[in-house]
């Protein structure tokens, strides 16, 4: 059939139609766009061109209890170069200068920055890395560099910055600092006094627009932020730098010596529970040392003989011995059922009073104490250490504290030997922090109080929170007992055959007990065994100020293992040490010592000194340090000579202090 002009006409309609119809939908969905998905497609673009970053804030400070930092923020700035927004003419003008500037402060050579900048610019790269890890002086120098100092749009400036957290104390209390992170579904891991606080410490994050470009990279816009992150609160520690630096290192020392596999020290304050120095070593597969884990708050284990205290205290608490009561300790060893209690001296100790097999730490003795007083009704013995709290943890704000264990009968574990092994130390469990704490409640006078690792919270110089000392229990015993078993912790050093006189002093009083356990008693073959060596104690033993804990998991037997040997030695340093650091003026008092001489000096200068003086006085008989500082206030030019009190001034005394320009003392 022909096609005519008609056929053609209603082709031409049809198609008319088509477009017209199709040009209504595109307008409908246009008007669709804009009225009601505008918002949705709007906030896509946006999304794939900008989008809004987090800034993490500055964590607040930790500090030690004198101020001196054991965590801090620090703020690192990389910097990179947009090289298509800066114009033709500013590039050749300050591409040389510029280069020059960023060799002088970085380190290298000018000519490093030129090719790196003009390779940039020739690959039209807008993201180009030109240093990393800034600190600020570093980040406001570069800024007001040639062509940097333009800004990002004009300059192709580029600045991204990331908060990293430093420790100037190094690995020294590294676990006890610890940390806080995040991972990338926002799960925190706490470790230490940064995540126990971290609530204190995070602060509030900002917010960055950034621009998306080539190759996924993201390039903040502007120089400014959306939201200006808020820095944390400063937190003040009670950790005692220089006292952690006594124990880390007297700590370290006896690790190496031994070539034991880890080991911790904990001092506290024995009037507040403050904690001045928490340190914990373990050995790597080199054999050195290293903060690897929290034993002193993580690690419950049998304690050994330093439990023999809590069994004493419950013993004299109900009545069933007092000190003087006398106990056959056999041959050195007593059987109960199927198992054999074992003394460390061959032989045993004859018949000897409970003051006495606590200072030479019988296990026989405490054996049969413990069983034939309680095995009527052994529920009794734990409800006494139960009063005592030893069967609750501390309670610290630090995540990860070991838990206690003090079985009852009828428990799983529970049996006839029970009584007997729990006596000196076995089938019970605690970490070091809270046998320490038990310890500081004998050297306060019976007062249980919660270790405290943090005194305050702070913004600038305004207190937010201040934390005071908790009391856990007012009394674990009455005040007889704590008197009694203080004098035997005290005749475990000062005695002569006490397990700790080898650490006597006669510099220092001191006041413990020792404990060594087995670590792994169901082990047939001697050759395997491996012990737990601790002391546990305070200082000075008339007027304790510290208690201390020292543990040391599984020393060379070879080298030794009982805990006078291998953990008490470090007890008597760290004591030592922490006395001598004291103040002179703190320590006389402290001692009781009077030195009339010394104060007899002490007015003569003090009269030299409040004397209006016009002509020069007589300094002979004076200390040398004395007639110094009365000189030279009066702006004399004095030479020494010698040592101790002035015997010669080389110029008269009553000479007019105008004419005296310089004197000579000649001491002996």
């Amino acid at each position: 059939m022909a096609i005519t002009p008609k056929h053609i006409l209603i082709r031409l309609y049809l198609v008319a139609g088509g477009l017209f119809v199709f040009a209504l939908a595109v307008v409908f969905k246009l008007v669709n766009i804009q009225t009601v998905d505008g918002d949705k497609y709007r906030e896509l673009a946006m999304q794939r061109t900008e989008k809004m970053f987090t800034i993490a804030p500055n964590r607040g400070n930790l500090y030690s209890d004198d101020g001196s930092l054991l965590a801090t923020s620090v703020t690192k700035y990389t910097i990179r170069f947009d090289a298509v927004t800066v114009s033709d003419a500013d590039f050749r003008e300050g591409v040389g200068p510029l280069s020059a500037a960023l060799g002088k402060l970085l380190g290298q050579p000018a000519t490093h920055y030129e090719k790196l900048l003009r390779k940039a610019r020739a690959n039209q790269n807008r993201y180009a890395l030109v240093a990393r890890s800034l600190d600020y002086s570093e980040y406001t120098a570069l800024r007001d560099f040639p062509l940097f100092r333009k800004g990002p749009y004009k300059g192709g400036l580029i600045v991204e910055q990331r908060t990293v957290r430093e420790h100037p104390l190094g690995k020294i209390a590294e676990r006890s600092v610890g940390y806080e992170r995040f991972d990338e579904n926002g799960y925190a891991t706490r470790v230490g006094l940064e995540g126990a606080f971290g609530n204190y410490l995070r602060g509030m994050e900002g917010k960055r627009l950034k621009q998306r470009i080539a190759k996924g990279q993201w390039k903040p816009i502007g120089l400014d932020n959306i939201i200006e992150p808020q820095d944390g609160y400063d937190v003040i520690s009670t950790i005692d730098i220089n006292i952690q630096d006594i124990a880390h290192h007297a700590l370290l020392q006896q690790l190496e010596a031994y070539q034991a596999e880890h080991g911790s020290v904990i001092v506290m304050e024995v009037a507040t529970g403050e904690i001045k120095a928490i340190s914990n070593l373990g050995r790597t597969s080199e054999g050195t040392y290293y903060e690897r884990l929290n034993y002193a708050i993580g690690e419950s284990h049998e304690p050994g003989s330093t439990f023999k205290l809590m069994s004493l205290v419950a013993a004299l608490e109900d009545g069933i011995v007092d000190t003087a009561t006398v106990v056959d300790t056999e041959k050195g060893y007593w059987r109960i059922y199927d198992r054999v209690v074992r003394d460390s001296r061959h032989g045993g100790y004859g018949e000897i009073s409970v003051g006495k097999a606590f200072e030479v730490s019988s296990n026989t003795a405490f054996a049969k104490i413990i069983h034939n007083g309680y095995k009527e009704h052994p529920q009794q013995f734990v409800n006494r250490l139960m009063e005592m709290g030893l069967h609750k943890d501390l309670g610290l704000p630090i995540k990860g504290e070991g838990q206690p264990v003090l079985r009852s009968p009828g428990d799983k574990g529970w049996s006839g030997i029970s009584l007997a092994w729990m006596s000196h130390g076995y089938e019970v469990s605690m970490t070091p922090l809270q046998t320490l704490a038990f310890y500081n409640a004998i050297a306060n006078g019976g007062e249980l109080v919660r270790p405290r690792l943090i005194k305050e919270v702070r913004e600038w110089d305004r207190t937010v929170r201040r934390f005071e000392k908790e009391v856990l229990n007012p009394a674990v015993c009455s005040k007889q007992t704590v008197a009694k078993v203080q004098q035997l912790l005290r005749n475990v050093v000062a005695m002569p055959h006490g397990t700790g006189h080898r650490l006597e002093t006669p510099y220092l009083s001191m006041a413990g007990k020792t404990g060594t356990a087995q670590k792994n008693y169901a082990q047939r073959d001697p050759e395997k065994l491996a012990y737990i060596s601790t002391f546990a104690g305070y200082f000075p033993a008339e007027n304790p100020q510290y208690s201390c804990i020292v543990v040391i998991h599984e020393p060379d037997k070879a080298r030794g293992y009982y805990g006078a040997d291998v953990s008490g030695p470090v007890f008597r340093s760290v004591a030592q040490k922490i006395i001598a650091n004291q103040p002179i003026e703190e320590r006389l008092e402290r001692l009781g010592l009077e030195t009339p001489e010394l104060e007899q000096e002490y007015q003569a200068y003090f009269e030299k000194v409040r004397e209006p003086l016009k002509t020069l006085p007589d300094l002979r008989g004076m200390s040398g340090m004395d007639a110094l500082s009365i000189l030279e206030n009066l702006g004399v030019e004095v030479e020494i000579r010698g040592n101790g009190k002035v015997r010669r001034q080389s110029v008269s005394k009553g000479t007019d202090l105008k004419k005296v320009k310089r004197i000579v003392l000649e001491l002996s």
